[in-house]
């Protein structure tokens, strides 16, 4: 199922294509799971469940990123770059499930200063496959040919190759009246894998690439960030983070490994905190 596990600014001139354009803030944090059940009951006192998760449960999102050889995407986002882009492919649902007709997303999600701006369009998997790894234009009339286009200039330019994959459980939350453009996800057991790069792969190994006891709070948001999550944040004393699943997978595979004195340190799990104390 599809549905709506992105919900964002949609552009209306746009709302009959088979394009979908994003753009939001984005503040992520890192968070215990012992805590997460607190957190749930603050965020369901002023926020409505994800339909398509209250219909199904949360959603087990796959995304396949293309990089250069030299992993330019990867340095770009660890050095800053304001203006930034990644290509991946994107799929819900467990790989048992996945086939060549599977609809999946072709994303490009790019940061413009601190805006980051999302765009994709549904293809069979067959079709996506074609697009990025065969470079070949997939001849979908359904779809909006200027996206097709840029995947092509992209992957042509920069050669772009499959490097990673990420995989998690999503909890997600939409906010309503003034809050309405607004979502929290809860990302769980954040694994990745940078071998076997068919989405439909059944029994590939995906190790941890965020130590399984935490998870990752994304809040979106058009405009502003909600003052009573920024009172909630601080009750539970939550830190914003830099981090990126797409990193994080190439770091745990030693493939684009930081200098020892920049690698990131994961706080431990609060229980362990609490007997060293």
């Amino acid at each position: 199922m599809l549905g709506t596990e992105e919900t964002g600014t949609r552009d209306t001139t746009q709302t009959a294509s088979a394009l979908h354009r994003f753009n939001r803030y984005e503040i992520k944090y890192l968070m215990d799971e012992s805590q997460l059940p607190q957190l749930r009951e603050k965020l369901k006192e002023r926020m409505q469940t994800d339909a398509h998760q209250l219909i199904h449960g949360p959603a087990l999102i796959t995304s396949l990123y293309y990089d250069t050889r030299d992993l330019r995407c990867y340095w770009e986002k660890i050095e800053g770059l304001r203006f930034r882009r990644k290509l991946r492919i994107r799929v819900y649902g467990p790989p048992e499930a996945i086939n060549d007709d599977t609809t999946v997303f072709v994303e490009i999600k790019q940061r413009v200063n601190r805006v980051t701006q999302k765009r994709r369009i549904p293809l069979r998997y067959k079709d996506a496959r074609v697009l990025c790894d065969e470079r070949t234009d997939p001849d979908k009339p359904e779809v909006r040919q200027e996206f097709v286009n840029e995947v092509l200039t992209l992957v042509h330019a920069l050669d772009l190759q499959p490097t990673a994959i990420t995989s998690y459980q999503r909890e997600a939350y939409v906010g309503v009246d003034a809050d309405t453009g607004v979502r929290i996800t809860l990302d769980h057991r954040v694994r990745g894998r940078n071998r076997d790069f068919y989405l439909g792969t059944v029994g590939a190994t995906n190790e941890f690439i965020i130590p399984s006891h935490l998870a990752i709070v994304e809040l979106k948001a058009n405009e502003r960030v909600p003052a009573w999550f920024t009172d909630l944040a601080a009750q539970l004393n939550l830190n914003t983070v830099r981090i990126s699943k797409y990193c994080q997978s190439i770091e745990s595979h030693q493939l684009g490994a930081r200098a020892p004195q920049h690698a990131r340190k994961f706080p431990k799990p609060l229980a362990a905190k609490t007997e060293q104390e």
